[in-house]
């Protein structure tokens, strides 16, 4: 099938053309199998075509197909966020809107707290990925391919380390580096937010440094900043729990959601602390398609599906495989090119390296390449595109999951 009437400037990892989906198995216009370890990008948790998701969307474009909720509000919207915010893991009232996509929720989030604050600066971590948008993009840590050509971006915003034991930085060095930005670069009183991943996606699934987290926490506290936690690829039970800011032992004023919110349909929402919420003038938040019916009645389905019971079963099964094998593989010495693992739960990256320690990102390319012809679709991450991110469905049959696993070891097996 052709692809003359895209944008080249879209890069497309698999060259194939998809015809259809069931759990954690797609197919291809040519009728190849292949099994899932992308997931639409962390957006399917629940795998393709969940049966309960499909009902609901199929049930839901029999009744109300779209309305402009700042037009005239519908009930799907009003359910869905009255059940997030039940379903939200914090102490205080929650509020919030919907938008089209996890990049809309950082936009708004943006507004909302420079309206709370009246400030400005943002503070965002090396590794960070946002979003494509304007704003976005400049809270991204990391200028290729994102950043190039766009010119002068919205701001201000400046980065720091991102510490966590998969990529070597410290608490301690994380927050020297912030005390020197503080004392070097910007007062401390003009900055609104830090935002930042609890789990970093396009960084390479690394998991933030608990200490880390709990002294931010406390220094926006003692400053009156707002910490934003992006919960986008990290949420609705990749680490096995609902959101994995829970482990770090910390609540966020906002939370940033997405990709898996509601079962494959664009949707995605900026929920917190409700006087935030409520700031900015009437008017000042809402969209067109935010919070569509149908995609609505997704994410309704979606959460019915994810009770505590379902994400701790799923996410403790997929760990257990994908670290037995992967600590398997290490004591074989399957691959000279294999790394460390990254990230916590469900949501796991495996490191590819030289025997220098430098990225291995041509053999990453290589094992995607390898990999699809195998029947198994990968996604790569990292700075260097070295690290490869295991993002197949929680709901992944065992006996899929260990057949995937399988063609994983025998394409390491090959690189050379």
């Amino acid at each position: 099938m052709s692809h003359a009437t895209i944008s080249q400037s879209i890069s497309i990892v698999h060259p194939i053309s998809l015809s259809h989906g069931k759990n954690a198995e797609v197919w291809d216009t040519t009728g190849k199998r292949y099994i899932d370890f992308v997931g639409g990008i962390g957006v399917l948790n629940l795998g393709h075509c969940h049966p309960g998701v499909v009902e609901a969307i199929r049930e839901q474009a029999t009744k109300l197909t779209h309305y402009a909720f700042n037009a005239v509000p519908h009930a799907p919207y009003l359910q869905l966020m009255e059940r997030l915010s039940a379903f939200i893991p914090v102490g205080y009232p929650v509020s919030g809107m919907l938008t089209n996509s996890g990049a809309e929720a950082a936009e708004n989030a943006l507004k909302i707290v420079r309206g709370a604050t009246g400030r400005t600066v943002v503070i965002a971590f090396d590794g960070a990925f946002h979003g494509r948008t304007l704003a976005t993009l400049n809270l991204n840590g990391k200028v290729a391919p994102y950043k190039q050509k766009v010119g002068v971006l919205p701001g201000p915003v400046y980065h720091l380390p991102y510490p966590s034991a998969d990529n070597g930085v410290t608490c301690a060095e994380a927050l020297k580096a912030m005390d020197r930005l503080f004392s070097v670069e910007i007062d401390v009183s003009d900055v609104a937010c830090f935002i930042i991943e609890p789990v970093q996606g396009e960084g390479g699934f690394l998991a933030l440094d608990i200490e880390f987290a709990q002294a931010l926490r406390r220094f926006c506290d003692t400053n009156h900043i707002l910490l934003i936690a992006d919960e986008i690829q990290s949420g609705f039970g990749r680490t096995g729990q609902r959101f994995a800011f829970s482990r770090l032992g910390i609540e966020p004023d906002l939370i940033l959601l997405g990709k898996s919110i509601a079962g494959g349909v664009p949707l995605g929402a900026v929920v917190g602390r409700k006087p935030l919420l409520d700031n900015l003038p009437k008017g000042g938040l809402g969209g067109t398609y935010s919070g569509n019916p149908i995609a609505c009645a997704g994410a309704l389905a979606t959460l019915d599906a994810m009770t505590d019971a379902h994400l701790k079963t799923w996410g403790s099964q997929q760990e257990e495989a994908i670290t037995r094998r992967y600590h398997a593989w290490r004591t074989q010495g399957l691959c000279a090119y294999l790394g460390r693992m990254t990230g916590v739960g469900a949501m796991r990256g495996i490191e590819l390296v030289n025997a220098d320690g430098t990225p291995a990102s041509k053999q990453l390319t290589q094992l995607l390449e390898l990999a699809r012809d195998a029947g198994l679709l990968l996604m790569p991450s990292g700075k260097s595109r070295h690290i490869i991110r295991l993002l197949a469905p929680l709901t992944i049959e065992p006996a899929v999951l260990e057949e995937g696993l399988d063609i994983l070891e025998a394409c390491l097996r090959q690189l050379a």
